[in-house]
């Protein structure tokens, strides 16, 4: 490969300002939040149109560099962090909301836009737009797509995936495609805009996304369950869903975090329980009182403590907003924080959370456990330190642990993060037949030469 030649037909596409290339630069664009990965690129881009995304890829074909797509760089599998040799392609200045559909609930945005700025964008309208992963203030909703993201809402009303109606790509060889439309129902051909959904920049790079949106809640309740046992509260949310209960948010919180949290955040937290839930249901008015009602009433069942209704809406605020700061709060405990992901079937949590605390004890490892219970996704994080070398030795040992307990337990070993680099020894493992080969043959089949994120998921 000519680098210096790709470097100045670079420059005369999108211009010099737009071409990174100095190591002061190149260092914020060498990892993402993922502890331990790292590495420098050639240089990065940052074009402003779809065909200027387009000529960057036909070059990199031209010259067989490869190409790491990347938004805000918030992700935990080191899916942005760039490959050996590699150009580095942010769209964080494609940030525009193009259209907002009130007629059709829909919105059209391009990637770079900040996921909290679309809830913005249409609260005018009373319309929501439900997918929140934790980092929603900071994450690109092109990076939330790419990496089909989850959040507290999970359980409701489903992930990102569920959102999205239509994608203009820009495939590996630099063609530009738009993949699926406006419509409710849509069953002509393949459903192609479904493969790139999760693909972690692997298949093409998305440039413009089309949202679906729905009517916002009238109502919503708030409600913190207190308990003296994990088992109990992980019995509680089974009971909730059995009685045909949805909330909308359905959380776990163990005491190590909480206690985490509540020094952080400084909201009134409980500190002398094992386990909090916090719970919300939304909807319609005498549905959401009835729902919290019951709600309280089954939880009292299973031997909750105390279970705290939020007395307004900044209460109700402030109980969320420090569970979404689990993840800060911890970070400030060691100095290096490893947030885990996987997701069982609900009837599994108890078992799960229990082997947390064995594999913790097991390696002399800090691990505390929170996550999104209502859909069976924890969050086991660990709190180390990436310079003691011996220290991650057992950190890794203890991961290894953990997602084949995952895959044993008929689990996943990502719920919302991704594969990327960190989990891809894994992925076989959980994929035990033909299904591996598939995913393989899919890469090949939209990226021949294998630019697009390589080494991503998968080994090719």
């Amino acid at each position: 490969m000519n680098t210096e030649a790709l470097l100045n037909s670079l420059i005369s596409l999108i211009g010099d300002q737009n071409v990174l290339r100095q190591k002061e630069d190149l260092i914020t664009y060498g990892f993402d939040g993922t502890a331990g990965l790292k590495k420098l690129p050639l240089a990065v881009l940052r074009p402003k149109t779809k065909e200027e995304v387009s000529g960057i890829i036909k070059l990199a074909q031209e010259y067989h560099c490869s190409v790491t797509i990347r938004g805000s760089g918030t992700g935990l599998s080191g899916g942005s962090v760039p490959s050996e040799n590699s150009i580095v392609l942010c769209l964080q200045r494609m940030s525009r909301i193009l259209e907002i559909d009130r007629e059709n609930l829909t919105l059209l945005a391009e990637p770079g836009v900040i996921t909290e700025k679309i809830g913005e964008a249409i609260e005018p309208f009373d319309l929501f737009y439900p997918p929140d992963p934790g980092s929603m203030k900071i994450s690109t909703i092109g990076g939330n797509v790419a990496n089909n993201s989850g959040g507290l809402r999970g359980l409701k009303y489903g992930v990102t995936r569920d959102y999205v109606m239509g994608l203009e790509v820009v495939l590996a060889n630099g063609e530009i495609i738009w993949l699926g439309n406006k419509c409710v129902k849509d069953v002509a051909g393949y459903s192609l805009k479904d493969l790139f959904i999760g693909s972690e920049g692997t298949l093409g790079v998305i440039t413009k996304v089309l949202l679906k949106l729905i009517p916002k809640p009238t109502a919503r309740k708030t409600l913190l369950a207190l308990y003296d046992s994990m088992e109990e509260a992980a019995r509680t949310v089974s009971t909730i869903i059995a009685h045909k209960i949805i909330p909308c948010t359905l959380e776990f919180i163990d005491r190590f975090t909480l206690e985490s949290v509540e020094d952080f955040a400084q909201v009134g937290l409980p500190l002398d329980c094992e386990a909090v839930l916090l719970i919300e249901t939304d909807g319609h008015p005498g549905q959401v009182e009835e729902e919290a009602q019951k709600i309280k009433t089954l939880a009292h069942e299973h031997n909750a403590r105390e279970v705290r209704m939020a007395q307004s809406q900044e209460e109700a605020i402030a109980l969320a907003t420090a569970r979404r700061s689990a993840f800060a709060a911890l970070a400030r405990i060691r100095p290096t924080t490893i947030l885990e992901d996987v997701t069982l079937p609900r009837n599994k949590l108890g078992e799960m959370i229990l082997f947390v605390q064995q594999i913790a004890q097991k390696y002399d490892l800090k691990i505390a456990t929170f996550g999104h219970f209502g859909d069976g996704n924890l969050h086991p994080t660990i709190l180390t330190n990436e310079k003691d070398e011996a220290e991650m030795k057992r950190v890794h040992q203890a991961m290894e642990d953990l997602f084949l307990k995952t895959i044993e337990m008929g689990g996943t070993i990502t719920g919302e993060h991704g594969v990327g680099l960190a989990k891809k020894a894994y992925l076989k493992q959980q994929y035990k037949d033909h299904s591996y080969t598939l995913l393989k043959q899919v890469k090949q089949t939209f990226d021949l030469k294998n630019l697009l994120n390589p080494g991503k998921i998968f080994d090719a």
